[in-house]
């Protein structure tokens, strides 16, 4: 299967767009509230799951009356309704996943998501984010070419513990087989200085963060 859009649950604001470098897509899965996230960027659901307490009941009840599939789980659970979204897009055997949120104000969320999106059961499907704008792109045991322009800042962060076998090309300060350790801030602000820009990782995860509307972005919208 392709492409799986993830519209995680958090508010939606001014900063919520669809971003361009989605391209086409195949499924569309809304974590709880994520479901009012995708209407707001008018974007068809095919299926909404988690303990649906933070979604609105009449936005909820006119999306199942529409058609669209809805899977309930009790308040009283161990996964997070992020982690329950990506099991669907997991079992409908995806190959690229994009997840759309935005952090709320709530820090907990988004080290928790991030987390989750370094998960072992992602390691054989392309994984990027988008929170509140800012792109990141997951990369491990796979080169994944950068959509970043010159003068860009990048910040290459190892999630889940250290990062082995890390090699880079366009930044300013390259990396050639090295190791980001776990709880270190060595990857930080890195400096795109060629396109294309790229990050090869041998083991472990990386999270690579890309400043917020950046220009590629920016260009692809007009």
């Amino acid at each position: 299967m392709g492409t799986t859009i993830v519209f995680a649950g958090g508010p939606v604001t001014v900063a919520t767009t669809l971003p361009s470098w989605i391209g086409p897509f195949d499924l569309v899965v809304a974590a709880d509230s994520g479901l009012e996230r995708a209407i707001a960027l008018e974007v068809p659901v095919d299926v909404v799951v988690g303990d649906l307490d933070s979604v609105d009941p009449e936005v909820l009840r006119a999306a199942e009356a529409g058609g669209v599939r809805v899977e309930r789980h009790p308040v009283d659970k161990d996964a997070t309704d992020l982690e329950l979204a990506l099991e669907v897009a997991c079992t409908a055997g995806t190959d690229r996943l994009v997840v759309v949120g935005s952090a709320g104000g709530r820090l907990d969320h988004l080290l928790a998501s991030l987390n989750v999106l370094a998960h072992d059961r992602l390691a054989g499907i392309e994984v990027d984010a988008s929170f509140d704008g800012t792109h990141v792109v997951m990369v491990r045991e796979r080169r994944r070419e950068l959509p970043a322009a010159i003068g860009d800042l990048i910040s290459l962060l190892p999630i889940g513990g250290a990062a082995c076998g890390v090699h880079t090309e366009g930044l300013r300060w390259e990396l050639s087989g090295d190791v980001l350790e776990a709880h270190t801030a060595r990857g930080v602000s890195n400096e795109v200085v060629s396109v294309p820009t790229s990050v090869l990782v041998d083991g472990g995860c990386v999270a690579a963060v890309l400043p917020p509307n950046d220009s590629v972005a920016r260009e692809g919208a007009r």
